[in-house]
């Protein structure tokens, strides 16, 4: 999959504009806080129809702009896509493909499959449970529909059954085991499809955290859940009554998690930043390399932000050997540092841009495609 053209109105500082990236490597050069990030952030809403940096949708609207558009021309595989999100102030959005606007946004996921990098993966490892769910769902939706459909029903289960909890009157059972029953249903097919990815995400993590650290560590993942502890219904409704008291369901596939070790023991305790910062790049190119072999049977676009940051020359070495090898499709990569992305481009096998990018305005610096400085 090649994202052919990019245009940006009124997304976050971006004020207008209009790309053509190379179908391989892409560099986003500029000082901290000039935009190469929102540029990464509005590739990733045509992919989401949502913003890594913000949850509110009108928030990631240029202040004064009562607007905003990102479209995008992609090649997937052979057929060429027309993908617009647009959205005013008040209003919802509106997301399109090939001008047609979709009747519900989970049809839209899994189309245009994409990887992010970014600083913001430290809530991986430092953040709540809820992070590494987010984790897990952002992966097998990507290749799996009826995982949407499992997980929307869910939660709409759950959050029927938490009203009725908090309510100052008592629940009527006979509704409440309704939804008790839609929760141990479509939870018991999260739980087993959360599992089936865990296990074979497992080897392929730790094959490239190995060739990043020659395997210089140890790296695993433990998939928790409370479907492990028997039946999940007798498990939600015999907390009933504790549920009751705290106004919420304390069980259920809503509380997942899935523990990250380095070395036997939990990251969070044990790592340094720099390890912590390669941990997470080789969560993210495992993403990649799942996502790869899965679903639409098409290379995702990666975008790689800030990634060589906290890292000894070692490590970036081999990060920098990985991302130059044919697997990787087309690849957006933001730095501060020039000299860093040279020694990528020095490596690679075929064409590249490169972008500066000040106070939102994206200038492409270079003098012709597949030309090495």
């Amino acid at each position: 999959m090649i994202l052919k053209k990019l245009s940006v109105l009124n997304y976050r500082n971006i004020a207008e504009a209009d790309i053509s990236p190379s179908s391989k490597i892409n560099c986003l050069i500029g000082q901290n806080g000039e935009g190469k990030t929102n540029l990464l952030d509005a590739i990733h809403f045509l992919s989401f129809a949502k913003s890594t940096a913000c949850s509110i949708d009108s928030l990631n609207i240029r202040h004064g702009q009562d607007m905003m558009m990102v479209q995008g021309i992609y090649d997937l595989n052979g057929t060429e896509e027309d993908i617009s999100v647009g959205l005013k102030a008040h209003q919802k959005k509106h997301v399109r493909r090939n001008k047609k606007e979709y009747k519900r946004l989970s049809e839209h996921i899994g189309l245009l499959p994409l990887v992010m990098v970014s600083p913001n993966d430290t809530e991986l490892i430092l953040g709540g449970s809820d992070q590494r769910r987010k984790f897990m769902d952002v992966v097998i939706s990507q290749y799996d529909r009826e995982y949407i459909t499992a997980l929307t029903a869910y939660n709409k289960a759950l959050m029927q059954r938490n009203t009725m909890l908090k309510a100052d009157e008592e629940p009527n059972l006979d509704i409440l085991c309704v939804y008790e029953e839609m929760m141990a249903t479509y939870g018991e097919k999260i739980y087993r499809k959360r599992a089936a990815f865990v296990e074979e995400f497992i080897p392929v993590f730790q094959q490239i955290h190995e060739s990043i650290t020659a395997e210089s560590e140890q790296v695993s993942l433990r998939y928790i859940s409370h479907a492990q502890r028997g039946d999940l219904l007798d498990i939600i409704q015999v907390g009933r009554p504790k549920d009751r008291i705290m106004g919420y369901s304390l069980h259920g596939i809503h509380k997942d998690d899935l523990e990250m070790c380095l070395s036997g023991f939990p990251i969070k305790q044990e790592g340094s930043q720099g390890q912590n910062k390669t941990y997470l790049i080789a969560l993210r190119l495992a993403q990649f390399n799942f996502l790869k072999h899965t679903g639409s049977q098409t290379t995702p676009i990666i975008l790689l932000d800030d990634i060589f940051d906290k890292l000894d020359a070692t490590r970036m070495e081999n990060i920098i050997r990985l991302l130059s090898q044919p697997d990787f499709g087309q690849i957006f990569i933001t730095d501060t540092n020039r000299e860093n992305l040279d020694q990528i481009l020095e490596r690679a096998d075929g064409e590249f841009k490169i972008f500066n990018v000040k106070a939102g305005v994206i200038v492409s610096s270079s003098p012709s495609i597949g030309e090495k400085n």
